[in-house]
């Protein structure tokens, strides 16, 4: 089987807004919450989120452009274009063999909200030509393909919180059966919005507290729900002799890729865990690094109730003796949940912890659950050998997906 690589990567976060100033940020256990800007939030149980900060569309898009993208896409394109630039992948591959796998799980929500209050409000002539195409979760990826004549397999993965992860996961498994030679993939997700605010809060899935200390704190016996996020994260995979030959710089190795079902409940995890046991545990069997030690996993961490205690119950499934001497870390704890876009940058902690061999730190965790009993390097960054890095999303409808990375 072909071997599968990263030569590039891009994020637009709550904690940065490119891939050196988000590193820094997370491994400084630097927090991107706060009170939310964007909209009156007086009549909300929830006031706070993780927005990202000082984002210039300008500086990635044409005018014209930005008028007829919704604020997913855009973060899309930026992530993207960070990727594509720092990889130097265009030119070097024929378009047929380049392909995109870029995913959101709510698509454009935003642009939804707007064009709906203008139907109900004036009519329908006052909607939008540009609706739809603003619209649609496939969208950031035909902008992303368009851009860079990327004529290969274009896909978007929609699978809730797991997008990024499945991404990266159903990319790597192209390249490796040799159906593209690289792939530009990840999510992206802009549901801060009224209407996201709202539905997240009224299925009881967002904490309510308005201390920021305490807002998400993944295995935490006083978590209460997770924090809205939001941002993209890009990476570019390719066929390893690919890459040697044209002579790119290389991250990192993706070595494994576990994707299953709970077939459960549409929002809670099986609390046997069973599938999500299974999603690890396939990435880190396909990995062929089982027998050793120094894995550091990015967890899904929501620091939802439900969430962390499975999710703890799966990594012990699929670990097994190697469940206590892992390295554990939710960076939710710090970017808040970025629903489609979690996976996709959470890669990107992996990777970079790999290189730098420093595991970031979950914040805010003062009183560990005794559900949750695994060492999540709480509160500060540590310095650690480590081989292996394994990042696990678990979505609503029960999507689970696992990516195993090595160091190259």
């Amino acid at each position: 089987m072909r071997r599968v690589v990263v030569t590039g990567m891009g994020a637009l976060t709550p904690v940065g807004n490119d891939v050196g100033t988000f590193w820094n940020n997370i491994i400084s256990g630097v927090c991107g919450i706060g009170r939310i800007t964007r909209f009156d939030t007086s009549e909300y149980k929830v006031k706070i989120a993780a927005e990202v900060k000082d984002f210039d569309p300008s500086v990635y898009m044409e005018k014209s452009e930005i008028r007829k993208t919704d604020l997913f896409a855009q973060f899309a394109i930026a992530a993207a274009a960070q990727a594509v630039e720092d990889s130097g992948i265009i030119g070097s591959v024929e378009p047929d063999r380049l392909g995109v796998y870029f995913g959101s799980g709510t698509g454009g929500l935003e642009t939804a909200s707007n064009e709906i209050e203008k139907l109900l409000s004036s009519g329908p002539k006052k909607v939008s030509p540009f609706y739809i195409p603003m619209m649609i979760a496939n969208i950031a990826a035909g902008h992303i393909a368009i851009r860079y004549n990327a004529q290969g397999p274009c896909i978007p993965i929609v699978t809730a919180c797991a997008t990024g992860t499945n991404s990266i996961g159903e990319a790597y498994r192209t390249i490796k059966h040799g159906y593209a030679e690289a792939i530009i993939t990840g999510g992206a997700e802009a549901a801060i919005t009224p209407i996201g605010l709202a539905g997240f809060t009224n299925c009881l899935a967002l904490t309510t507290t308005e201390d920021i200390t305490a807002a998400s704190i993944p295995f935490d016996k006083r978590r209460s729900g997770f924090v809205m996020g939001e941002g993209a994260g890009a990476l570019i995979l390719e066929e390893y002799e690919h890459a040697i030959k044209r002579g790119a710089k290389i991250y990192a190795e993706i070595a494994g890729y576990g994707s299953t079902c709970d077939a459960y409940h549409v929002t809670a995890p099986n609390p046997e865990a069973v599938s999500s046991a299974k999603a690890i545990e396939n990435a880190y069997k396909e990995s062929g690094m089982t027998e050793q030690k120094g894995i550091y996993i990015n967890a899904h961490g929501t620091s939802t109730p439900l969430n962390d205690k499975t999710e703890t119950l799966a990594i012990k499934k699929a670990l097994k003796e190697n469940a206590y001497s892992a390295l554990v870390s939710s960076t939710k704890s710090m970017t808040a949940h970025m629903l489609g876009a979690a996976g996709a940058v959470e890669a990107i902690v992996c990777i970079l912890a790999l290189q730098n061999q420093i595991v970031p730190p979950t914040i805010g965790l003062l009183e560990p659950d005794p559900e949750c009993d695994l060492d999540y390097v709480p509160n500060k960054a540590r310095e650690a050998s480590i081989s292996l890095a394994l990042s696990s999303s678990l979505g609503f409808g029960g999507h689970n997906g696992c990516i195993a990375i090595k160091k190259i």
